[in-house]
């Protein structure tokens, strides 16, 4: 069907309805026929501004090469129950304009085998400033040698359910890393407020046994959940008192948290400050968020930058469209979750960095 001819769905049946708390759940969805055999190219009320593919460069210096960033950046795996899709395109806006995409994504895996730990990690350089790019990339290079180096007690934790001390342990190390990027940007003669970026990880254990999926990070974007058709927002809320979710309840479980309080075990072998000679971290700006939570057969999993939590939560007819291409518990090949999450919506020309995980 070519895309001028799209009728999006009924967007009372498949728009965000306000939740208990001030969350956000979609309506269900009745799903009676398979997914359509071919994307569009955009839903909601109109065409959006900007064309659909890339118009221009980001200027590039023939002496700072390495700092140039593609437009789309694409990748995947499959370990334990999960499987995993993962991209970063170049929003509308950056494309006309030969702005560079100023998302990054990271993913990486730390381990072999069942001991195995994979990590993704999603930042968003500060607006309107020269180097939001390269800010985004260094605190993705920040936490994923944190996270690496400390890979063993991590994936021992997840599967122990261990909450309390997964949490502060990973405060921790997002601490570190938001600090040592602010100590990188004083290093360049950069005001460090400028050279920021907001940072969003999954992690998520190789144990085919285990369903535990840890997010955690700082900043805006977004955490949704697929389950049986129905879209559910489960982003982590900073207002009330307890920010960590719900417990871990799984593979290994045990009481997540003693009479006592949990242990603190995770100093991960990180002194602080590490040495005379470098700045003690600054704590982040923005409230931790932290989750773990126990997947489903059939779940799908989104971590996402503003650029797609935005219009998720903000237009029906693209929560439609996604839960009938990813409902079924069946992931997409790379080339057809590109398309998924490029369908664009008329007011939302940001980047879009998404992480999405199918359980099987």
């Amino acid at each position: 069907m070519p895309a001028t001819e799209f009728v999006p769905p009924d967007p009372d049946a498949a728009a965000f309805a306000p939740a208990p708390g001030g969350r956000h759940a979609a309506t269900r969805l009745d799903l009676p026929v398979p997914p359509p055999a071919a994307t569009v190219d955009y839903v909601g009320s109109g065409p959006p501004t900007y064309d659909a593919e890339p118009t221009a460069l980001p200027p590039a210096d023939p002496d700072e090469l390495d700092d140039l960033v593609a437009d789309t950046v694409l990748d995947g795996a499959h370990y334990g129950a999960c499987t995993l899709r993962a991209v970063s395109v170049r929003g509308d806006s950056a494309r006309y304009r030969g702005e560079p995409r100023r998302d990054a994504l990271l993913t990486a895996r730390f381990g072999t085998g069942e001991q195995a730990l994979v990590l993704v990690a999603v930042a968003t350089g500060a607006r309107a400033t020269s180097g939001a790019h390269r800010a985004a990339a260094e605190a993705c290079r920040w936490i994923g040698r944190a996270v690496g180096r400390s890979h063993q007690r991590l994936a021992a934790d997840i599967l122990a359910a261990r909450r309390g001390d997964l949490k502060s342990g990973l405060h921790r190390l997002t601490d570190r890393s938001l600090g040592k990027l602010r100590a990188s940007a004083t290093e360049q003669g950069v005001d460090p407020d400028e050279y920021a970026a907001s940072l969003r990880c999954l992690l998520l254990p190789a144990v085919p046994q285990c369903r535990t999926r840890v997010f955690f990070g700082v900043g805006g974007g977004g955490l949704f959940r697929l389950r049986d058709g129905e879209w559910q927002d489960i982003e982590p809320s900073v207002s009330a008192a307890d920010t960590t979710g719900e417990a871990v309840v799984g593979f290994g479980a045990l009481p997540a948290e003693t009479p006592e309080g949990d242990r603190l075990t995770m100093d991960l072998g990180i002194p602080t400050p590490p040495s005379p000679y470098e700045l003690a971290p600054e704590p982040p700006r923005e409230p931790f968020r932290f989750r773990a939570s126990v997947a489903r057969p059939g779940d799908a999993l989104l971590m996402c930058s503003g650029g797609l939590a935005d219009p998720l939560r903000g237009e029906p007819a693209l929560c439609a469209y996604l839960a009938r291409r990813w409902s079924g518990g069946t992931a997409p090949g790379l080339a057809a979750f590109l398309a998924d999450t490029q369908v664009r919506v008329k007011g939302y020309a940001d980047d879009r960095t998404v992480a999405a995980v199918w359980e099987a």
